[in-house]
């Protein structure tokens, strides 16, 4: 995965290809049943295919992953270009589902060349956003194996692309929180535009951010649950064990401890208990049972 994220021009996929007889079932074949795939078939002895070759390169890298090229050395790899019928050189064809869709042979202008391969991408579906949704899924897979550096680039990469793309922010942010870096987790999102600080994505990992740091200083659970349990009223005891367990992985058990808290005094230390609540539910996904159960049991005691 590290060629992928080399450097922007290529983030969801390796954009252009030597593809041989081998190679060509899966890199044009198989590759083209999701993203559209233009095969050069070329030789080193072609003056115009040293043209029309880098044109080529260029317009396919300037589509961002919407569509990917392969190369075909007609003198090494014979067998293809008879297949493909090739006559003369340059010759290219797009693939898409497995089968030829459009193509030309000889040199074109840079503005025909433009041309072919935005109808192509086109044809392919248009993948508007460049193939940078493609790269978020991979980094995100990252993440979840393990691979945080990995991950960590791309995000960077797709920022690179696109400065707005709040997911990529807050991806690469929590890159750091998984380091045990929470400064630079923060600076990663204090570094984002100002038309997407406020952003749903943004918000929930600066929710992260302040529980890591909370984190840092909770007590231990077990000691925690017997002060409570010998004081069902000590707030601060029960409020240090909310943060004890939700720093321990339980957000659940968190909740049910700042909801009893709520339930007792909801305005102790200036609504903390709801506060809290509020930056766990912000840190999960709106659609995690604890963050629905929590919200609604929350608003039946502010409504009861």
């Amino acid at each position: 995965m590290m060629d992928i994220i080399g450097g922007a021009d290529a983030l969801a996929a390796d954009l252009i290809k030597d593809v041989s007889e081998a190679t060509f079932m899966q890199d044009v074949v198989e590759a083209s049943q999701t993203v559209p795939v233009i095969v050069d078939f070329w030789a080193p002895w072609c003056g115009p295919c040293k043209t029309l070759g880098p044109a080529l390169e260029a317009a396919v890298t300037r589509a961002k992953g919407a569509v990917t090229m392969a190369k075909v050395n007609v003198d090494e790899n014979q067998m293809i270009a008879q297949q493909m019928r090739v006559q003369s050189i340059p010759a290219v064809f797009a693939f898409y589902k497995g089968q030829p869709i459009d193509g030309f042979q000889g040199a074109l202008p840079p503005s025909e060349i433009d041309a072919f391969v935005a109808k192509v991408v086109e044809a392919g579906g248009g993948a508007a956003d460049g193939g940078l949704g493609e790269a978020l899924e991979a980094a995100e897979t990252m993440m979840a194996e393990g691979e945080v550096e990995d991950a960590a680039q791309i995000f960077a990469a797709v920022i690179g692309e696109d400065d707005n793309n709040t997911a990529a922010y807050a991806g690469l942010a929590r890159t750091h929180l998984v380091a045990d870096d929470a400064d630079q987790a923060e600076a990663v999102l204090n570094g984002a535009p100002a038309e997407i600080a406020e952003a749903p994505e943004i918000e929930a990992v600066r929710a992260q951010i302040e529980l890591a740091r909370q984190a840092e200083n909770a007590g231990p659970v077990g000691e925690l649950r017997n002060v409570v349990d010998a004081d069902p009223s000590d707030h601060q005891a029960r409020f240090d064990l909310a943060q004890a367990l939700h720093a321990a992985g339980d957000a659940e058990a968190a909740v049910a401890e700042l909801l009893e808290l709520f339930r007792r005094d909801r305005d102790w230390n200036d609504g903390a208990a709801k506060a809290q609540l509020f930056t766990v539910f912000d840190a999960l996904k709106p659609e995690d049972p604890v963050v629905l159960n929590g919200r609604r049991k929350l608003s039946s005691m502010i409504f009861a």
